[in-house]
Order: structure tokens, then sequence, then C-alpha cells
């Protein structure tokens, strides 16, 4: 559902945008009660006594006050690039702000494809724990279930895993009522339990947060660590800004999903002061008895959809990582005819699917797994927020003591909540570590890897119009059509076009010598994406623009040349790629293992052809040998 920012919304169109709003950007956060009150009392840390119930309480809702409502939905929404948002957004427009200061530069695109790697980590994460929590409703209802939980869990995520290749665009519909009925759920589950005790409403007041932290500092630094599942997908608000634009993601989240999350957290803190024993699973004790098996139903709806709108979230942030130059090309499919952004990877698919069951067998349990959540989730909260001070001190230019003022109180609550998680590093918290941290290795020794290659390849080349000068001082046969060259690096001869000249010995009536260029933007128009310039003899240099949101379709973009004067004829026109094989040398530009890695990885790189969309009847390649 791609929508323009910009444009004005009818009521109709505005009411139909937070709807899907709903079932996108807020089933993660949605999903938190199945987990986030019960995990703080649940390892004995914190005493279930009323005051620490009010105590926490009051943090959970000023939590989802300062940290949702006030820093992602006031402040963050507002840095928007182009109308899209997400840590890649953020990052491409903190690293143009500071583009004349190259060693901040490459310092904040590390910390920002950190928080892209670690993101990989919460995508296998919340779908593991939210499921697994909603399917532990069964234990509730019948304790002699507890054995199927797993089991159970398992089926729901590989019949969810198995679809994705289907797309969502069928079933996308009925996420938005689906997430809109469960969070009226949760709002009635919450009223049915404060009606009978309504003095825990006390605990919206901030002095029972306060009080609790001062009488007991080190209970409260220990609780802060499960306290922030309350605000697990905070991150998506921003992240899927460009598909529904930012009215309908805040009128959505103070309309419907912040007063149904905190009733319902203020309704399991009344249903604990009656019955602490409930504290085993506070959420679904809250259901009568009769309603426990559709509410299993409902809330593993809920988490499906929130795990789907997390699975498509990491197919379309490797896609732009990939056009960023972090990743090696992957197969990319389409899911749908008319929406661009629906896209399948089978192999980031597969390999999260492989994750998130090793994750859930060898936790076992929604309890086990949360202390492994908290960490990624203050990670790239914590990375966003240095993000933002970046771009409203460089890209906005606002004057520096309110820079410090807006984001610095955000870093503080951040790295107190970072800081609780550190603890639980032990306990799981190295699970999606070790996943951000593998990302991140095989992220910067792509992009290393591919600047040594380019490297190897310039030195090794010949400059394109000297070359083409000597060839047509004694011209070879030259043959009917087009052949396009597909060059790396603008102004040098492409390896292809020498093969060509070597084993075929002719030259085609016109020549095109094309460059990709992806830029730290999400999209670029037509009116930007073809730079030419002719080098005369039929032939010409073309520069071709994309953002990183934008399909690289290269038969499509060259049709724009025609208004320069150039006949492209679709039929007659040949694609001419080189397949560099890397070769590992010892005592090259990097350590020996991460030259045999980006050898791997460039080896199993999907197709050039593939990825800028060229008709594969018509692509011809031609390979050489490179030493790194």
């Amino acid at each position: 559902m791609q929508h323009s920012p910009n444009a004005a919304l009818s009521g109709k169109q505005l009411a139909g945008l937070t709807l899907g709003a709903i079932g996108i950007v807020y089933g993660d956060i949605g999903t938190s009660p199945l987990y986030a009150l019960k995990e703080v009392f649940a390892h004995g840390h914190v005493p279930l006594t009323p005051e620490n119930i009010y105590g926490i309480l009051s943090m959970i809702f000023w939590t989802l006050m300062v940290i949702v409502s006030l820093k992602y939905v006031t402040l963050i929404l507002r840095a928007d690039n182009n109308g899209e948002g997400g840590l890649i957004a953020m990052l491409a427009l903190a690293s143009t702000a500071v583009a004349d200061r190259p060693a901040l530069r490459a310092k904040l695109l590390g910390i920002g494809i950190f928080g892209t790697a670690i993101f990989f980590g919460d995508g296998v994460i919340t779908p593991a724990v939210s499921v697994l929590s909603a399917v532990e409703g069964m234990e509730v209802a019948a304790p002699a279930l507890e054995r199927f939980v797993v089991p159970v869990t398992l089926v729901v995520l590989t019949g969810l895993f198995m679809v994705q290749k289907h797309g969502t665009g069928g079933i996308g519909k009925f996420f938005g009522p689906i997430t809109a009925l469960w969070f009226i759920v949760l709002a009635v589950l919450g009223v049915m339990h404060i009606v009978g005790n309504p003095a825990v409403l006390a605990a919206l007041s901030p002095h029972h947060a306060l009080l609790f932290v001062f009488t007991h500092p080190g209970m409260a630094f220990v609780a802060l660590g499960s306290v922030i599942l309350c605000a697990t997908g905070a991150e998506a608000l921003y992240a899927d800004m460009g598909h529904f634009g930012k009215k309908p993601i805040r009128l959505a989240w103070f309309s419907l999903v912040l007063p149904a999350l905190t009733l319902n957290y203020f309704g399991q803190g009344a249903m604990l002061l009656a019955h602490p024993e409930n504290v085993e699973n506070p959420f679904f004790e809250m259901a009568p008895h009769w309603a426990l098996y559709p509410l299993v139903g409902l809330a593993t709806c809920a988490t499906v959809i929130a795990s789907q709108a997390l699975i498509s979230a990491a197919f379309s942030v490797t896609k732009q990582v990939i056009q960023l130059g972090y990743l090696p090309r992957l197969r990319i499919l389409h899911t749908s005819v008319n929406e661009t952004g629906q896209i399948y990877i089978p192999f980031v698919n597969w390999t999260l699917y492989g994750c998130i069951v090793l994750a859930v067998i060898f936790f076992g349990s929604s309890s086990k797994l949360a202390a492994a959540y908290g960490i990624t989730v203050t990670i790239d909260m914590l990375i966003t927020t240095v993000m933002t001070f970046f771009v409203i001190r460089f890209a906005w230019k606002l004057p520096l003591a309110l820079c410090i003022g807006a984001t610095g109180i955000f870093f503080v609550i951040d790295i107190m909540f970072f800081s609780a998680n550190v603890i639980k590093v032990v306990d799981g918290g190295w699970f999606p570590l070790l996943i951000g941290v593998v990302m991140f290795s095989l992220m910067m020794t792509w992009r290393d890897g591919r600047a040594l290659l380019s490297e190897r390849l310039r030195s090794d080349s010949i400059d394109l119009l000297p070359f083409l000068e000597a060839v047509f001082s004694s011209p070879p046969q030259r043959v009917e059509g087009t052949a396009v060259f597909l060059n790396a690096d603008a102004g040098t001869t492409p390896n292809a076009l020498l093969h060509n000249l070597k084993h075929n010995k002719v030259l085609h009536k016109q020549n095109l010598f094309v460059t990709v260029k992806s830029h730290e933007v999400p999209w670029i128009g037509f009116d930007q994406r073809v730079e030419i310039e002719s080098l005369g003899n039929s032939c010409w240099q073309i520069m071709l623009h994309f953002g990183f949101k934008n399909e690289p379709d290269v038969p499509e973009a060259l049709k724009l040349v025609r208004q320069h004067g150039v006949h492209i004829d679709d039929m007659e026109t040949s694609y001419f790629l080189s397949r560099d094989i890397v070769i590992p040398t010892i005592g090259g530009g990097m350590a020996p293992w991460r030259e045999k890695l980006f050898a791997s990885m460039h080896r199993n790189a999907s197709g050039v052809a593939d990825f800028l969309s060229l008709p594969a009847n018509r692509v011809v390649e031609l390979g050489s040998k490179v030493e790194l």
C-alpha cells in the first residue's frame, strides 16, 4: 500500500490507511502484553507486592509515553527521507548531512550498518517469542497440553514461512481488521479487571514509577530489562512510514493502540493485586475459562501478523542493503503485479526460518526467549537516537543546545534500558547479538571486498576514450544492432568489450557503455535517471541513477535515452557482462579468511542480469579471473 506522504487524504483514504497501519505497524507492539508484565515478575528479581505492581505499571505506561509517543510518534516520524522511514533511510539522511566530514560519515555508516545487522537478530527473536507466548495460552486452558507448545509453535511458523513465496496480497487485507479486533479484545480484557479494582489507575501518575526507582534502585534497574518489552516494535512505526504516511500512524497510535495497551497492562495489574497466584501467565489468566481457546486462536493470529510484518521488513531491508553495496546480489522475486515493495527473497526466508526454529527448540519457552529479546531492541533504539541527533543538527541546522536537549533525554533513557539488558546477555542475549555480529561481518567483508576488487580492476584497466580512438583508427567489422556493455567503473574499458573484440573481432553499429549507480536516497525519479555523453562513432557513455528503493531495471531506464537521439530496438540489443572470478591471495588487502569469505560470497551471488532486469535471451557473459 504505497502512499504519497504529501498527498491530501480523504476521510475514507485516511480510515483505510489507519486500519492498514494497525495491522502492519502495530502488530509487534500489540503482542507485547502476552509476555511483558509476566517477564518483570517471572524470575523472582521483583517481588510481587502491591507497591511493586503500582511501580511497574507506572514504568510501563511512562515507557510507552516517552519512548513511543514522544520519541517515535512525535520526533522521529518528522525525520523522513523523501517520505521514507527506517534505519536505512535515517542512515542515508545522516550520512548525506555530514558528507563534508568524511571521517564522521564513515563512523556513522558503520554504526548504521551495525544497527541494520542487529535488526536481523530482532527478526529471528520476534516471531519466535511472540508465537511461542501465544501458543503457551494452551497450558492455561489445559496444563496437560504443555508438551504440545513447541511442536504447535513450529507448525505455525513453518506454515508462515511456506506461504511467503505466494506474497501477502490476498491475506494482507485481513491484517488490519484482525489486529484491530485484537486491540479491542485487549481493551475489553483490561476493563473487566479494572472495574473490579479501579484504584489501580492511580499508577498512571509518574510518582509511582519514581517512588519505585528511588526506593529499590537495584530492583528497578533489573526490571527495566523486562519493562522495555512493552515498547518492542516501536522501530516499526518509523520503518513503515513510507507505506502509510505519518498521519495514519499517529492516528492509529493515539486513538486505539495506546489506550488498548494501557487498559490491558492495568487490567493485568488489577488482576495480580487480587490474584497474585496468576503471575505465571497473567495475560491468559485474565480471560474467563470459556474464552481461553478462542483467545489462544486470536493471539496466534495476531502474533503471526506481527511476525509477517517483520519478515516483510527483513526482505525489504535486505534489498536496500544490497543496493547500497553491503550484501551480494540475491534472487529477488516479486509477489505482486501492482506493489513493487512486495518481494520475496528465498535465501533470507529460509535462513530466517532456520534460525527461528533453532531459537524455539533451544530456548523452548517465551520466558527464556524474552531474556534474549531486549538487547537488540535497545541497541536499535540507541542507534536511531544517535542518528536523529546528526539529522536535526546537520540536515535541519537546528541550534546545538536544542539538538542536545531533544535527543539527550532519549539518549540517557536508551542507555539505561540498554544497560539493564546487557546483564541478560548470558541468559540468552548472546543469541541475537551473535546473529547481528555475523551479519555485520558479512556486510563489512562484502563492502571491503568490493572496494578491493574495484581497485584491482581499475589498476589493470585501460581508459575508454584512448582505447576507442585506437580501435577506430583501424576499425573492425561493424555489425547491425546495439551492444550494451555494463561497466562498474565509468570511463574504463569493460573486459567484456576486450574479450568481444579479441574473440569475435567485430563491433556493433551502436555501443552503449552503461554504469549503474545506487544512491543513498530512497527514490530517484525518471527525470534524474539518465546522464549521457557522446564518445563519437555511435558510442555513448551512460550513467543510470537509482535510489535504494527503486527497481534497478536497466532496459526500462535505457528507453529514456531515445529523447537524447539514441534509438534502441529491443530485439536488436545485446547486453554484455563481465563475470569476474575472484581468487584470494595471501598478503592481499584483507585477512585471508575474509578474502576466502568474499570469494565465496562473490561466487554465490545471483547473476547481474536478474538483478538489473535484463532479458535472459539477450545477455552475453564473458569471464575473467581477478586476484585480490
